[in-house]
Order: structure tokens, then sequence, then C-alpha cells
């Protein structure tokens, strides 16, 4: 009984802070101490500013050298492929409407890393686990974003001309990919930022947690919940419970455990990125269908993960 309420409350000091903070964004939007206008505004400067600096500080004061698992970044992205070709025969079976399909996929794996999947990994590892984890990250919005379009476009082609142009200008652009890429070279050849610099960027690399997880809850549709249908709730219980036990169960056969198999879990457990929602958008989808999926998501995953962190922590996994 001891051990088991170790667990537990090992468990609820990783998640609970995260998602206390999620749903103050739920309760700020209610009092209207937030509005959509702040939302967007502080959104916008996560995506472009304070994420950025916090994935590029994290990977530049480690040494690459010795701290880069390749083996990790090939089974990640070897999973998400995996799953990608099994949500298109699963879809196939789950949703009716053709057109609805490529939402489904996208919605079943594409995780909210950048965000949720940070912030838990913070709360478990501390900075120890922030350099893989940001890595991962940069490695896994390329794959995302390429799957995303595979999937809307082929579930409706008549409204594919988006093309890969913008696409690949996205990915080129995408300042957490940029971010990565630079600070590749100073981890690579331990380059130090002047302590100026440093302080500046830990300023706002401190704001980029709290800041996003508010903007989450404040941007949750409770009318969205209320609409849920089959689909949703099918890409729910892929992204939540189906993928992140495959996925974990193949990291730890395979023998990871620990900070790897930790961190892994978390990123696979994520609840569906917003950014779902935007690109369904754009490409013609069912953006209602994309924002029930994404507000599902994130109010399950508040259970999900604190079961599955609950579980990996008895078992003495990490």
């Amino acid at each position: 009984m001891d051990a088991l309420l170790h667990s537990l409350s090992a468990t609820l000091q990783i998640t609970a802070p995260v998602f206390i903070i999620v749903f103050l964004g739920v309760l700020f939007k209610q009092w209207r101490w937030l509005d959509d206008h702040f939302v967007r505004v502080a959104s916008t400067l996560v995506f472009r500013v304070t994420l950025p600096t916090l994935v590029f500080l994290n990977i530049s004061k480690t040494n690459i050298r010795e701290s880069l698992d390749p083996g990790v970044l090939l089974y990640a992205s070897a999973v998400t492929l995996i799953s990608f070709f099994l949500l298109i025969w699963a879809a196939r079976i789950m949703v009716q409407t053709p057109a609805d399909r490529g939402v489904f996929i996208q919605g079943s794996f594409r995780g909210n890393q950048g965000i949720i999947g940070m912030a838990l990994v913070a709360n478990q590892f501390g900075e120890a686990g922030l350099p893989m984890a940001s890595l991962l990250l940069g490695c896994l919005i390329i794959l995302y974003n390429i799957l995303s379009v595979i999937a809307l476009s082929t579930s409706q082609p008549e409204r594919s001309g988006m093309g890969w142009k913008p696409v690949f200008m996205d990915i080129v652009k995408n300042p957490l990919i940029l971010s990565v890429v630079l600070a590749l070279p100073f981890s690579y050849f331990q380059w130090t930022l002047p302590p100026l610099l440093l302080k500046t960027g830990t300023y706002f690399s401190g704001m980029t947690l709290p800041l996003a997880l508010l903007c989450i809850g404040a941007s949750l549709s409770l009318k969205a919940l209320r609409a849920s249908s089959l689909a949703s709730w099918g890409a729910t219980g892929m992204k939540l419970a189906i993928l992140p036990v495959l996925m974990t169960w193949g990291a730890w056969y395979l023998g990871w455990t620990g900070q790897t198999l930790g961190i892994l879990f978390l990123y696979f457990a994520s609840p569906t990125a917003a950014g779902s929602f935007v690109m369904a958008k754009a490409m013609g989808a069912n953006g209602a269908l994309a924002a029930n999926i994404v507000a599902l998501t994130t109010v399950g995953s508040t259970l999900t993960i604190t079961l599955g962190v609950f579980f990996l922590h008895w078992l003495q996994l990490v």
C-alpha cells in the first residue's frame, strides 16, 4: 500500500500542475479575464518566440555528441509512420464519411508535444530531460506536417489544391525547427552564449509553458465537447489509449527504460495538437470534427496520462 501511495503521489506531482493550469485557463476564459484576442496574441508569441527560445536553450546547453540517441529519434519516427498506415485502415472502418477520414487520421496521431509534452517532461525529469525532448520535438514536427497533408489531401482530393510548396515552406520557416537547427552547432561545438543573451533567453523561455497552457485552456470549446461524434470519440481512443500503449510497450520491449521511456510515453500520450484544427480548416476539411478531437483529447488526457505515469512508476520503469 505504501508503494502504491508513493507512486500515486509522484504521479500527481508530475501531471497535476500541468492540467491545473490548463483548467485555470478554462476558468479565466469563463470569468472573462482572458479573451480570444489575448489567446491569439499569446499563442503567436509562444509559437514564434518563447517556445523556440526554450528549445534552443535546452539543446545548446547540452553536449549532443554525448546525449544524442539516434535510435530514439528513429524509433519515434518509425512507430509514427506505422501508426499512420494503421490509421488509414482504421479510418475506413470507423469513419463513414470518406471526406472526414483525413481529419480522423490526423487527430489520432498528431500530438501536442510542443506544449503539453514538454511541460510534462519538465515536471518529471527537469532540465535533464529537455534536450532529448527538444530534439525529438524537432524531428516529429517535420513528420507530422508531411503526414497531415497526405491524410487530408488523399481523403478529399478535390480540395488538395494547396500543393506541397506551401507545406515545404511552412516546414522550412517553422520557428521550432529553425531553433533546433540553430542550436545544433552550439551543442556540437559547445559554444556558449554571452551572459546577457543567455539571461534574456532564460526570461523568455520561462514564460513559455504557463502561458501556453493557459491558452490551451482558454481555447477549449465546451460546445465542441457536447457536439462530439463517433469519429471524434474514435480518434480520441486511438490518440489517448491504443497508440500510446502500443508505442510505449514497443519502446520497453526494445530495452528502453527510465528517462527515455518516460519521455517517449509522455510524447506518445500527449493530446491532439491545436495545429491539426488549423491545417484542417486551411485545406477545407471538417473543422468542427478537428475541434472536437482537440477538445476531447485535451480533457481526456488528464486521466490517461496520469494513469500511464502512475503505472510506469508503480512498475518501476521510470
